[in-house]
C-alpha cells in the first residue's frame, strides 16, 4: 500500500507499509532519490543513527534494543515497520505508528506529509501514553548523486563543529572544526539545519530544519544523505531528550526546490 501526493509538476509516493518512507520524489518527471526498498528517505524514529552497543539507561535502568547493526542499534524501528493513514488529500497526508515491544514504553509517531509544487514538508511528532521517554526522530533521504547522466550533486552547508568520529562511527564527545568528506559524520548546526545540494544546470534543492543537527553520509557512489535529526549518533545515552505528557517531541524539514 502507497500513498500518492501531487502539486504542480511534483510528484511523492509515500510507502506507508514500508516504513512511511517517501519511496519517490519526482520533479518534473525526475527522480531525485535513490530508488529500493532500503532507501528513498526513511523516518528515524524513536531514535537516530547508531546507539553503542544497543543500550541505554534512563531513570537508571538499562535498556537493550536489538542490534540491527552489529555491534550497535541503527536508525529506530519506525523505518521497519507499517504505518497507519490517518489523513490523505491530493497533497497532504498524516500517518501514525505505535510504539511497541522491543521499545520499553508506549507511545505514538505522527508523520505529516505537505507537498507543494516548490517543496515539501515533512514534520514528525512523538507522543507518550504515560511514562516519560528518551527519544529521538529525524530523516535519512537518499538523494541521487547524479540526476539522469547529468553532473554528480555538490553539497553545500555551514556547520558550526563536527562530531569527532571514533573508530567504532560515534561521536566522541569531542568538537572539531569540520573536516573535508567523504562523510559519515555529525555536524552541529545551533541555528537550524541548512544545506543546499546543487545538481549542476538541473536542480538546486535546499534541506531547512529548526533541528540543530544533521548527518551527511556519501561515503556511496549512488547517494548523498543529509539527515536533520533532533540529536545527534548515540544521544539516547548522552543527550537524551525526554518525551512526556505535557511536552512531545517534535521536528520538522522542509525540502525545497528550483530549477537552473
Amino acid at each position: 500500500m502507497s500513498t500518492q501526493l501531487t502539486a504542480g509538476g511534483a510528484e511523492v509516493v509515500v510507502d506507508e507499509a514500508n516504513g512511511c518512507r517517501i519511496a519517490s520524489l519526482r520533479i518534473d518527471g525526475v527522480e531525485l532519490l535513490r530508488q529500493g526498498t532500503k532507501y528513498g528517505a526513511f523516518p528515524m524514529v524513536p531514535w537516530c543513527g547508531r546507539t553503542r552497543d544497543g543500550e541505554f539507561r534512563s531513570g537508571g535502568e538499562l535498556h537493550r534494543l536489538p542490534l540491527n547493526a552489529a555491534p550497535h542499534a541503527i536508525h529506530g524501528f519506525g523505518r521497519d515497520a507499517a504505518w497507519k493513514p490517518v489523513r490523505t488529500d491530493r497533497a497532504e497526508a498524516a500517518f501514525t505508528y505505535d510504539l511497541t515491544e522491543p521499545w520499553p514504553w508506549p507511545g505514538r509517531v505522527t508523520q505529516t506529509v505537505e507537498l507543494a509544487a516548490d517543496s515539501l514538508t515533512l514534520a514528525m511528532g512523538i507522543e507518550t501514553y504515560g511514562d516519560s521517554f528518551p527519544a529521538q526522530a529525524g530523516w535519512h533521504p537518499w538523494f541521487r548523486r547524479s540526476l539522469d547522466g547529468g553532473e554528480d550533486v555538490r553539497l553545500a552547508f555551514e556547520p558550526a563543529w563536527q562530531e569527532e568520529r571514533g573508530l567504532d562511527h560515534l561521536p566522541t564527545g569531542r568538537r572539531i572544526d569540520p573536516l573535508p568528506g567523504p562523510w559519515d559524520d555529525c555536524f552541529g548546526m545551533p541555528y537550524g539545519v541548512d544545506a543546499t545540494l546543487t545538481w549542476p544546470g538541473q536542480l538546486e534543492l535546499r534541506v531547512t530544519s529548526r533541528a540543530e543537527w544533521v548527518v551527511v553520509y556519501d561515503e556511496q557512489p549512488e547517494a548523498v544523505c543529509v539527515e536533520p535529526q533532533s540529536g545527534p549518533p548515540n544521544g539516547l545515552n548522552t543527550l537524551p531528550r525526554l518525551v512526556t505528557p505535557v511536552d512531545p517531541l517534535e521536528v520538522a524539514t522542509t525540502w525545497s526546490w528550483r530549477r537552473l
